[in-house]
């Protein structure tokens, strides 16, 4: 039986894990947090995502490896890749993609459309960058940034001063603030001969997480079509095989452009679980073994994905959950984590049915159920 190795035993690295032995594989992975929920399925070496001994130790017991979450240490494993392990996504664009300022300048080099933007090094920069974009704009971090963590929304000269010091010792720069009309998300794969795309969803963000995820997208086709061909256009010039999370800003009437881009399996992608052909962890996995991809072709008329987030601080103690799970169409993903913090993920809902107002309801209405 060959193995995988995954750097990241989060949520993402647990429901990779459960795919990979439906597939035949083995799993081990390497995170820092002693019974972390990967755990249930895979066996676990404690250690720093960053750690080079560890890293070197989780690929010696591994045929393939890779990674659910982006702190990994992309030399270690670009040295590794250079050694012929095999590697995906490529550490390359890990390190790309880890800084979100390399990243958008790669994007537009390649004629990907973006928002505008400019590196910020100095208060007088930032200043500078509202006189160019006009204000609200927003200061985001290169580096390390995820669920909002890295983003503060300058909305006057007054802000700057807060920001920096909000954002000390870190890299930073200017984009223009975008008037979206919706934000949208494609989980895109690409195997060894091949590229398939999932539908364009719509997601919804709260204090800048994820909240809620409707597939498909209710926009026109000639917006899906756009959507799609940047989305393809965008893993194109990457050159990387695996799973990759676009995110969209889309402006009515027909302006798409790229947000950011996440090089592993996303939040936006979990309700491939029950409405699609192949999740996309069970895609993940044919990407990273050179496997033959698997349909992406949606299995039911529509699905809502809902995220359940901490609300307090101290045990997790999941209730309802039965009740949420009797409403039909409905399935409760919990992620086994034993301590709830205040934004943090602890599990998700999809629902499923003939329509999205009806998918909408049942998530909704399980949701209501549950308390953590």
């Amino acid at each position: 039986m060959e193995t995988i190795g995954i750097v990241g035993g989060g949520q993402l690295g647990m429901m990779l894990a459960e795919a990979a032995g439906k597939l035949g594989f083995s799993v081990i992975f390497l995170d820092p947090t002693p019974g972390a929920p990967a755990s249930k399925f895979a066996t676990q070496i404690i250690g720093a995502f960053t750690d080079e001994s560890k890293i070197n130790e989780l690929a010696e017991k591994s045929d393939y490896l890779t990674f659910e979450i982006e702190l990994t240490g992309s030399s270690t494993l670009n040295e590794l890749e250079k050694k012929g392990k095999i590697v995906h996504p490529s550490p390359k664009v890990l390190a790309l993609i880890k800084d979100k300022y390399a990243q958008k300048v790669f994007l537009r080099e390649n004629g990907i459309p973006v928002a505008d933007f400019v590196e910020v090094k100095t208060e007088k920069d930032a200043e500078e960058a509202g006189n160019q974009f006009s204000y609200p704009y927003v200061l985001k971090a290169k580096r390390d940034s995820y669920d909002g963590k890295g983003n503060v929304t300058i909305r006057s000269p007054k802000d700057i001063q807060g920001a920096f010091k909000r954002f000390k010792n870190c890299e930073l720069y200017a984009e223009k603030f975008v008037p979206f009309s919706k934000e949208l998300a494609v989980m895109v794969a690409r195997g060894a001969h091949e590229t398939v795309s999932y539908p364009l969803v719509q997601t919804v963000h709260k204090n800048h997480i994820c909240d809620l995820v409707y597939a498909p997208a209710s926009v026109s086709k000639t917006v899906t079509g756009k959507a799609l061909e940047i989305t393809n256009r965008t893993l194109a010039v990457l050159e990387s095989q695996g799973v990759f999370g676009i995110e969209l800003f889309f402006v009515e009437p027909d302006i798409i452009m790229v947000n950011e881009i996440a090089p592993r399996v996303h939040n936006s992608g979990h309700y491939t679980i029950e409405a699609c052909e192949t999740s996309q962890f069970e895609q993940h996995i044919r990407t990273v073994t050179n496997m033959t991809l698997g349909s992406t072709r949606m299995k039911v008329p529509a699905a809502v994905m809902v995220n359940l987030l901490g609300e307090r601080e101290g045990k997790s103690e999941p209730r309802g959950i039965e009740e949420a799970r009797a409403i039909e169409g409905t399935e409760v993903h919990l992620y086994g984590k034993l301590e709830v913090r205040e934004g943090r993920k602890m599990g998700h809902i999809t629902a499923v049915a003939k329509t999205q107002e009806e998918a909408e309801r049942r998530v909704l209405e399980a949701r209501s159920f549950i308390t953590l």
